[in-house]
């Protein structure tokens, strides 16, 4: 069932949003050559519980992972698509590194990720990660667009494929975005590929996490890392994952996890 939200809600929801945000770019400033992932993680930390926020992420455990995640954010690094957990790894210069925040602030939950290429590395070296990035920004930014009354939900999809595939990127299989509310996971799936017209209808006051998952070789398929959680691309090529809490309203697409 898909919850719409009042406007009340949205207003707190916002709230949330900013936690998120907060939070990311905490994680961000410290994504420097040297840095190890876990330190991100206790800035994120930091600003989660100093904001009187929750983790949405610490101790969740979907149907598919083996464990609850052991983590306040995710770090993707490199050839990591996402669910990458924080760990003692020391990032390096030129690494492509994602992080995805998620928070809870009086009930209700804000999702997004950035991803950014580490440290100042030779541009003809990092020219291509660079480019990854701001295709999966531009596919985010497209599909946020196509968020309106009246649409449907195959519109977000068909806008994020369109950039994406149009680069010669991969689109991460099985996953996508999903409804926001009471819970960081709800309905409706969001789709990074769909055929335009299709699907549900969307309606003012959904909530949605749109997330568009980009693999630079081309391919859709991941492989399962060892900690049950990471999902790599398989031929080990990168990939970069962007995302925001967006509300449908009759006003626009409303961002929900800006700064």
């Amino acid at each position: 069932m898909v919850e719409i939200k009042t406007e009340g809600e949205l207003t707190v929801m916002r709230e949330a949003g900013r936690v998120v945000a907060r939070a990311l770019a905490a994680a961000r400033e410290l994504a420097v050559p040297g840095a190890a992932l876990k330190d991100l993680d206790e800035a994120a930390r930091t600003v989660i519980h100093e904001s009187g926020a929750t983790s949405a992420f610490l101790n969740y455990k979907p149907h598919f992972a083996p464990t609850p995640f052991p983590a306040m954010i995710c770090t993707s690094v490199n050839d990591s698509v996402v669910h990458g957990i924080p760990d003692g790894y020391r990032l390096r210069e030129g690494d492509l590194l994602s992080v995805d925040c998620g928070a809870y602030l009086d009930g209700w939950a804000g999702d997004a990720a950035v991803s950014i290429v580490v440290g100042r590395s030779d541009p003809t070296a990092s020219a291509a990660d660079l480019a990854l990035i701001r295709t999966t920004q531009a596919a985010l930014d497209a599909a946020i667009a196509a968020a309106v009354p009246g649409a449907r939900l195959g519109d977000i999809g068909h806008a994020v494929a369109t950039v994406g595939r149009a680069a010669g990127y991969g689109i991460l299989s099985d996953f996508g975005g999903h409804g926001v509310g009471r819970h960081m996971h709800e309905d409706p799936h969001v789709p990074n590929e769909a055929r335009p017209g299709r699907g549900m209808v969307l309606r003012p006051g959904m909530v949605l996490a749109i997330e568009p998952m980009f693999i630079s070789g081309g391919r859709d398929q991941y492989r399962v890392a060892p900690d049950g959680w990471t999902l790599q691309s398989v031929d080990r090529s990168r990939a970069a994952h962007v995302e925001h809490t967006v509300a449908v309203t009759e006003d626009g697409p409303r961002v929900l996890t800006l700064p």
